[in-house]
């Protein structure tokens, strides 16, 4: 097996830069962040392929190592068939007066598997810190497995932090409102799972992008 190759990237003071990952099979990441800057990265893992044994493996790894950085990653994964996706974070909070927040989001049908382990870690010197941790997963059949392994080490005291998780199916309750009001459950399933990718799909800046990925959506579901 060949060694993965890991991109290192540091982003100077003051520097926002935006990062979209787009169903590459293997991306290893290792960012630096100087003062002031801003790092928005995006996992996207979603095609229309009917390829069965389709794999996204993506490694991820922040440092700030400077005040007044924000770090903002986002994720999501629609996969079917026995499609995979396994996604490892890690957020390093080596100073204070940071900022950063992970979400990321799954939908898995047929016998599809996907993994989200986020690590966060506050120093204790990262005084004044806010970090949050979001991950929410939707299971559309008995067979798709979604395992999701938040870990927090918070070493100072002067912090905000929080991390959430959640796997669940889709709501039936919504969906029987809206088929009261003449939409079909198909058509109700496929409008509730747009609404739950849009979180995500809104903080690309790339407007074009996110049509695209809009009827991709649209496309497998």
């Amino acid at each position: 097996m060949s060694k993965a190759i890991i991109q290192h990237i540091t982003l100077s003071a003051g520097e926002t830069r935006e990062v979209v990952i787009l169903n590459q099979p293997n991306a290893q990441y290792h960012f630096i962040q100087e003062e002031g800057s801003t790092l928005r990265l995006h996992i996207l893992c979603l095609t229309d392929s009917q390829t069965a044994d389709e794999q996204w493996q993506s490694s991820i790894t922040v440092e700030q190592n400077a005040t007044n950085c924000r770090t903002l990653l986002y994720g999501m994964g629609l996969l079917h068939g026995t499609q995979q996706a396994h996604i490892r974070t890690a957020v390093l909070h080596n100073v204070g007066d940071g900022y950063s927040s992970q979400l990321f989001k799954f939908v898995l049908d047929d016998q599809a598997k996907g993994a989200f382990r986020g690590e966060l870690k506050i120093l204790p010197n990262a005084q004044q810190v806010e970090a949050y941790q979001t991950n929410r997963n939707i299971l559309l059949s008995r067979q798709a497995e979604m395992l999701t392994e938040p870990q927090l080490e918070i070493y100072a005291d002067d912090v905000k932090a929080s991390h959430g998780a959640t796997t669940g199916q889709l709501d039936e309750s919504a969906i029987f409102y809206m088929q009261q009001r003449g939409i079909d459950r198909d058509t109700a399933a496929k409008l509730l799972l747009c609404a739950f990718f849009d979180e995500v799909l809104n903080t690309l800046s790339d407007t074009e992008l996110q049509e695209k990925l809009v009827e991709k959506i649209n496309t497998i579901l």
